[in-house]
């Protein structure tokens, strides 16, 4: 004997899974809610839903490279495809997020000069000039002209790739700003 029921999931179900069911049963298979084992680059930290842009920024605060990770992971451990497209003899200006020993020799291997502070805790003495370290600005100035713009600020989208596609129209705007006649 069959009973007519509807199987409830805690997600909004579509069309296609609201059918009878025998009592008893697992629901029927593609209706449990799940889309897939994507990284949305969104994740739970002590401060909500959070997600980190990673910018590499040039003299004049114009992004050159954008990339996402998710908000619990830490700084260092997407620096090394970051820094992938620095030049010769560029100079990295980071947080103390950035600072690991593994990301200064990959900086060398390249050719480039990092300028990073030392955290608290670094054993072996490192290089660090604070006068230089003063032009670090430069990525805070791209990151208050990318909060300007509601959707980057807020975060509405779900998927990492229509955030990034959002946050790389906000660079264009910006790289166009600056290249903008003003006569």
């Amino acid at each position: 004997m069959w009973w007519t029921a509807s199987w409830i999931s805690p997600k909004p179900m579509t069309a296609r899974c609201r059918l009878s069911t025998p009592p008893l049963f697992a629901p029927p298979a593609g209706c449990d809610g799940k889309k897939g084992d994507r990284d949305h680059c969104l994740r739970r930290s002590r401060g909500g839903l959070t997600t980190k842009i990673h910018a590499l920024v040039d003299a004049k605060s114009r992004p050159i490279k954008l990339m996402l990770t998710a908000g619990q992971k830490s700084d260092v451990a997407s620096a090394e495809d970051v820094i992938t497209d620095l030049p010769e003899g560029a100079m990295l200006l980071a947080e103390k997020g950035y600072d690991a020993s593994a990301l200064r020799t990959a900086m060398t291997e390249q050719k480039a000069l990092a300028n990073i502070p030392p955290n608290a805790n670094r054993k072996d003495p490192i290089c660090f000039s604070p006068f230089l370290y003063k032009a670090r600005y430069l990525i805070d100035r791209f990151f208050n002209k990318a909060n300007q713009f509601r959707r980057i600020a807020t975060r509405y989208d779900k998927l990492d790739e229509n955030y990034l596609a959002a946050v790389k129209l906000v660079a264009i705007r910006i790289w166009l700003r600056n290249n903008e006649s003003t006569s």
